[in-house]
């Protein structure tokens, strides 16, 4: 592999910022030195004047090629990782799913099966565990030793994948006496099933009516309770796509009373609110996932939950569907709106656009973007900072180049953008994996089966 090096730029990472060139040899980080100091020889050359250079983003939180609601997520494992490549992304997290009354050695070879030898980018698995008894809790042992050491259970989608109190308090005491964290899907599905079909009848089957029925409350009584089993199985938890204040609130309160209790949000509900899920002509469509969506004052919370730490991770939850025949199935019932949106090419760059908005430093936007998820999730030093004996995953990033996000102009196997219009400060310019150059200034090199899987250590943070 040729030796690179990459001068002049700003490195960042979540730990500190410093001017330095960087080495790159056999895939990793080889040094780093103050500017010029150095009289390194390299194969390549990257000037990064005046721009930063950072490590790979890790998207904890994918579904590529997810079955849901009688279709499938639109991005395959390699297009996907593909658009990642253009976002600035270098490792994703997807989830095999455990369909219900199969093992999850099935779930997790036929996600095995997709994604070798297909991606661009590297990947490693959490397993989704929708059929919690005696003979899965025995497997989960296994799936831990082969570096899969996250199960996510879910309290919402009665029928498909919920799992009642007492399935997730087993799982969860498993998985605490393997040293794996538990994920939860935190939202009172038996509720919200009521309250969605009492809307039905009362004819309000639009869009905007998905959010008004996964209430906030729901979203905060499960994210107690789940906090609450969560205290009784001695084990740690990790709440994804955290939304609303209120269930915000209930992860501080844990967290003020030292528990090992982690949550992660996603841009969507940074950025985008439910006056987009009220958008005209079935347009709002186009935003529904779960989560919801929630009104525009939660946004503030949430900012305030990542400066404090009670929110450590930004993933994107990228479940895309085309709005044409796929989220058209619920055209008359909103129901049958498949739960999703595309995101993972925009993550770094509207974090980016936080730093500029002066929401977030620039280190806590490496921090919940690269750096924690990869403690979080077992891959870090290999992933997540620029250190030397670190995985060369770097991203020349331009801080003042201006673009605008738009389906036009994506590279996400989906239809439309769920930030279609918005103007951002901030670019990826050149992205590496492993030392390989995957693009640079527009032109993508990248190829599949680049990407290999990463077995995972557990939980860096316990």
């Amino acid at each position: 592999m040729a030796r690179t090096l990459i001068t002049g730029g700003l490195v960042i990472t979540a730990a500190e910022e410093t001017p330095a060139d960087v080495l790159v040899e056999d895939g990793r980080v080889a040094a780093l030195a103050l500017p010029g100091s150095q009289r390194w020889s390299a194969d390549r050359v990257f000037d990064a004047s005046g721009k930063y250079v950072v490590p790979g983003g890790v998207d904890a939180h994918t579904h590529l090629e997810m079955p849901f609601g009688g279709t499938r997520a639109s991005d395959t494992f390699t297009t996907g990782t593909r658009a990642a490549a253009w976002g600035g992304t270098t490792t994703i997290v997807d989830f095999a799913v455990q369909s219900r009354g199969s093992a999850l050695r099935a779930g997790l070879d036929e996600w095995h099966a997709k994604a070798d030898g297909n991606c661009a980018i590297d990947y490693a698995f959490h397993m989704i565990v929708s059929d919690v008894n005696e003979a899965v809790l025995r497997e989960m042992p296994g799936l831990v030793g082969e570096g899969v050491t996250s199960f996510k259970l879910f309290m919402a989608y009665p029928g498909v994948f919920y799992s009642d109190d007492g399935q997730i308090l087993r799982a969860m005491q498993q998985a605490a006496e393997l040293g794996a964290l538990t994920m939860v899907h935190a939202e009172n599905g038996p509720a919200i099933d009521v309250l969605v079909e009492q809307a039905l009848a009362r004819g309000e089957t639009d869009p905007r009516h998905h959010g008004e029925v996964r209430r906030a409350l729901l979203e905060a009584e499960a994210t107690h309770r789940a906090v609450q089993l969560a205290r009784v199985a001695g084990a740690p938890l990790y709440v994804v796509h955290v939304s609303a204040r209120e269930a915000l609130a209930e992860l501080a309160a844990a967290r003020d009373l030292g528990l090992p209790v982690f949550g992660e949000t996603c841009p969507q509900y940074l950025f985008l609110s439910t006056d987009n899920l009220a958008e005209p002509g079935f347009e709002g469509a186009k935003y529904v996932c779960s989560t919801p969506l929630r009104p525009r004052d939660h946004q503030d919370a949430l900012w305030r939950g990542l400066r404090t730490d009670d929110l450590q991770v930004v993933s994107t939850d990228h479940c895309p569907f085309c709005f044409a025949g796929q989220k058209e199935l619920g055209r008359g019932d909103f129901s049958k709106i498949p739960n999703g949106l595309p995101g993972i090419e925009h993550r770094m760059d509207l974090l980016h656009q936080a730093v500029v908005e002066g929401r977030i430093s620039r280190r806590r936007w490496i921090e919940l973007a690269c750096a924690a998820p990869a403690r979080m999730f077992g891959l870090h030093p290999r992933k997540g900072t620029i250190a030397p004996g670190s995985d060369a995953d770097l991203v020349i990033y331009d801080p003042h180049a201006v673009q605008t996000l738009s389906a036009a102009t994506h590279h996400m196997n989906v239809d439309y953008s769920a930030y279609e219009g918005r103007t951002v400060t901030g670019r990826v310019e050149t992205v590496l994996s492993r030392g390989e150059v995957v693009l640079d200034r527009g032109d993508y090199l990248g190829r599949p089966g680049h990407g290999t899987f990463l077995p995972r250590s557990t939980c860096q943070y316990l």
